[in-house]
């Protein structure tokens, strides 16, 4: 049986669908992942990009993360693509039931899902580390060089830098859906960022597909292997 009539398969046979998502998802928007070969880890800086998108960096070296910030990882034009799209719909049939994220560009919820658990936080959510003001992704992009709130205070994008703790909410709801899951659709990630990429081991269903252009180290696990692009995959879906 070929990959998409298989996939087809269990989804008609599932009814709490769970997709787990990492920045592969996004790059057939546009917006470059971390570890490809034309990924952010692979391009020149003055300093590393996990260096520069850490907590004590944000704190030092402010100008240079939020120069970095705005150059790298505010996509805004970007928009979503047929995987985006085609969860949005599987939630709207009622089907799937929560996307677990790594991503922090909010396309997911630009293509209309609803219940979207963000691990590592979203560019669309920024606060004032003093009064505690909101601000959106959109301000920060036309601010100076380093956003200020009017009360004086920077403003801090809502996304987990390296060293920072992951919202135990976010997580503890990420782990009680994914246990739930009677189908467990993970695409776009290499699953070798923790403690994401131990949420995997929270699914203890036969419903497991991994889809993912490169091999990843749970391949074995897998009940349906879909080496390819999410986007692609996804698009034979009906």
């Amino acid at each position: 049986m070929e990959y998409a009539e298989r996939l087809q398969q269990m989804i008609d046979e599932s009814e709490n669908i769970v997709f787990f998502g990492g920045a592969g998802v996004s790059t057939e928007s546009g917006i470059p992942d971390f570890r490809s070969v034309d990924g952010l880890y692979h391009t020149q800086y003055r300093f590393p990009p996990e260096t520069i998108l850490s907590h004590d960096f944000f704190l030092s070296h402010t100008q240079e993360f939020f120069a970095f910030y705005k150059a790298k990882m505010l996509q805004l034009g970007a928009r979503p693509n047929m995987a985006h799209k085609k969860l949005a719909e599987l939630e709207k049939e009622g089907k799937l039931k929560a996307v677990v994220t790594q991503n922090i560009d909010g396309l997911h919820q630009a293509a209309g899902s609803k219940n979207v658990l963000e691990l590592h936080g979203s560019v669309h959510r920024n606060t004032c580390m003093d009064c505690g003001k909101r601000y959106t992704a959109e301000d920060i992009l036309r601010s100076g060089e380093v956003p200020y709130c009017t009360c004086g205070g920077i403003i801090k994008p809502d996304v987990v830098l390296y060293g920072e703790m992951l919202s135990d909410d976010v997580m503890n709801r990420s782990v009680k859906a994914i246990a739930a899951a009677d189908m467990l659709i993970v695409g776009g990630t290499s699953l070798v960022v923790y403690p994401a990429a131990g949420l995997i081991e929270y699914y203890g269903g036969n419903k497991l597909v991994l889809i993912n252009k490169a091999p990843t180290g749970r391949d074995g696990r897998a009940d349906l292997l879909i080496p390819g692009k999410i986007g692609e995959v996804l698009s034979k879906i009906k």
